[in-house]
């Protein structure tokens, strides 16, 4: 795939548009890991108004291409994210957090409908204590995933399942409530972002 097809897979990662809590933002990508890449970060609000809103996860997604793939990929195409959500301190003392932190991944990957192949990453439990001035701010847990996989891409569209799952994960990581079948969520940020960017 030349730049003009790498162009149009990146146009489907471009146009995307996530449930309302989630908004994505085109930011740089790393210039050195591959020959074509396309990068956005994500931020994941707990859906609510003004000052009730705080953002309980965030991530970054990265789509590199190389022309004839390179040893380890299995394939010319590797998505590369990372992760990271608040979760509760009870959840964070699991000791099974982090098998089931890549089994969401997986799970979300394949009810989106993903080909992919060559899936491989790390979870991390994350916890925090605060002391001195700070010791009134209550303990934090966090749960950190980095991941990378190969996508099987034959045309720009096969993409769109590979972001949709990972925005589920990212809504799975977050504790939101799932959206019923056969309802569209709405982003009039994100559509008002894509619109900028053009």
């Amino acid at each position: 795939m030349d730049a003009k097809g790498f162009a149009k897979v990146s146009d489907v990662l471009r146009t995307y548009h996530p449930r309302a809590e989630i908004l994505l933002e085109e930011v740089p990508a790393p210039q050195k890991l591959a020959a074509f890449a396309y990068a956005f970060s994500a931020d994941v609000s707990n859906g609510l108004l003004g000052d009730d809103e705080d953002e309980i996860a965030s991530g970054r997604f990265v789509l590199l291409h190389e022309p004839g793939g390179q040893d380890t990929w299995e394939g010319e195409f590797r998505c590369v994210t990372y992760v990271r959500a608040d979760v509760d301190v009870v959840m964070q003392e699991d000791p099974l957090l982090p098998e089931v932190g890549w089994n969401w991944l997986l799970e979300s990957l394949s009810l989106a409908g993903c080909k992919f192949v060559a899936a491989s990453g790390t979870v991390t439990r994350v916890a925090s204590a605060s002391f001195g001035k700070l010791s009134p701010k209550s303990d934090e847990a966090e749960i950190e995933i980095r991941a990378s996989w190969t996508p099987m891409i034959k045309t720009p569209e096969d993409i769109r399942s590979h972001i949709e799952g990972w925005c589920t994960l990212l809504a799975e990581l977050s504790g939101l409530a799932p959206i019923p079948d056969g309802v569209s969520a709405i982003n009039p940020k994100v559509n008002s972002n894509n619109r900028d960017r053009h």
